[in-house]
């Protein structure tokens, strides 16, 4: 983070991502780095993905962790990705239904213009064999359906959230760049499975091209 000061780069860059942070002191000093950073530079937009927990570990990272997400990075960020499991730990509101979402979203501690990306929702009224992303802003509110693949590998919320910051720095409407990630996010998952891999893989051709080649629109 220092390196970053030193180099000028939160008055010149145009987002900041954070995501899993495994210290409370790098938590702390994260937190310290975005707010200056926002401070310096007005129009960066921060994306907050909260990685704590899942549905199945429950939470991975000590609650003071957890306690530094909720409490001072949230309310700095723009748009916040967590899951259900996260949502529901930051807000003790169990996620069921897009009202439940509605209700999160009212309670998390977000700034009123911010934007609650929630992923890999299964909510009462989702489609069989789907999971769905569901966009909630101040004003609008947009669900986005994908098939869900027989495959889990970590690092797949974090190439999600990288794909919708890369959407929306090509000039993508987050909506799109939502979709964009999901389907992108689906062809690296495939493309590990049937390598046998036991990670998320970025290496096969027509990601990078589909990467490579996001417009705007």
């Amino acid at each position: 983070l220092q390196g970053a000061r030193e180099r000028g780069l939160p008055e010149r860059a145009d987002y900041i991502l954070t995501g899993y942070i495994g210290s409370l002191d790098v938590a702390e000093m994260v937190a310290d780095f975005v707010a200056e950073a926002k401070a310096a530079n007005p129009s960066l937009r921060y994306i907050c993905d909260p990685v704590m927990g899942d549905t199945g570990p429950g939470l991975y990272v000590p609650e003071a962790i957890a306690g530094v997400m909720r409490d001072r990075l949230l309310p700095m960020a723009d748009i916040a990705t967590p899951n259900p499991f996260e949502l529901a730990w930051l807000t003790g509101q169990q996620i069921r239904t897009l009202a439940d979402l509605q209700a999160a979203r009212e309670a998390l501690h977000i700034a009123p213009e911010a934007h609650l990306v929630a992923t890999g929702c299964v909510l009462d009224d989702t489609g069989p064999g789907q999971l769905e992303t569901v966009l909630l802003g101040p004003e609008d509110l947009s669900r986005h359906p994908t098939k869900r693949l027989p495959i889990a590998l970590p690092g797949t919320g974090d190439l999600f959230a990288g794909l919708v910051v890369a959407g929306i720095g090509r000039g993508l409407a987050l909506p799109r760049a939502i979709e964009t990630a999901q389907t992108l996010t689906a062809r690296a998952l495939s493309h590990a499975e049937a390598l046998g891999a036991g990670e998320v893989v970025l290496s096969e051709p027509e990601f990078r091209r589909a990467l490579l080649s996001l417009e705007s629109g």
